[in-house]
């Protein structure tokens, strides 16, 4: 079975990206914490992914790539709204952090992410990096869906 063991936190303002980074438009068959599934149009590529419950800071997932096409029709059909962002992908420390800077009903929302080997896996900071949100669900992309950022209070 896949497994990710990921970490999340928020991104401290003063960040600047090094990149243009990449467009992301992604919407949810599913959002229940059971599993959910996405459907992912990455700059020109579109994916399909099934996720597990969270268990800590790892859950099962499984993605595959899917025609665009497909991936555009199946965006139709999701929950809304759609989540929009561009990802930036910063290497720090010997690690990849994929910041994500959110457009649309989440604007004003900075995370940062970092995928690790195993759950207990040591990693350096970035000076950018602020307060660890992981386990918060507020934070999960399939909960910003139904609560999204600009309504927080």
């Amino acid at each position: 079975m896949a497994a990710e063991i990921e970490r999340k936190f928020l991104v401290k303002e003063g960040w600047r990206p090094q990149t243009e980074g990449v467009h992301i438009a992604q919407g949810y068959l599913s959002s229940v914490p059971e599993r959910t599934v996405r459907v992912r149009i990455k700059g020109e590529k579109g994916f399909l992914t099934v996720k597990g419950r969270n268990e800590g800071t790892r859950r099962a997932e499984f993605e595959y790539e899917i025609p665009l096409l497909d991936a555009e029709a199946m965006l139709a059909l999701c929950e809304q709204p759609l989540i929009e962002k561009r990802r930036f992908l910063e290497s720090y420390g010997g690690f990849t952090w994929e910041v994500d800077v959110f457009a649309g009903a989440n604007e004003g929302l900075v995370v940062a992410e970092i995928e690790l080997p195993t759950e207990d896996a040591a990693f350096i900071k970035p000076h950018w990096i602020g307060a660890e949100v992981s386990g918060d669900v507020r934070y999960y992309n399939s909960s910003l869906i139904h609560h999204p950022y600009r309504e927080w209070k």
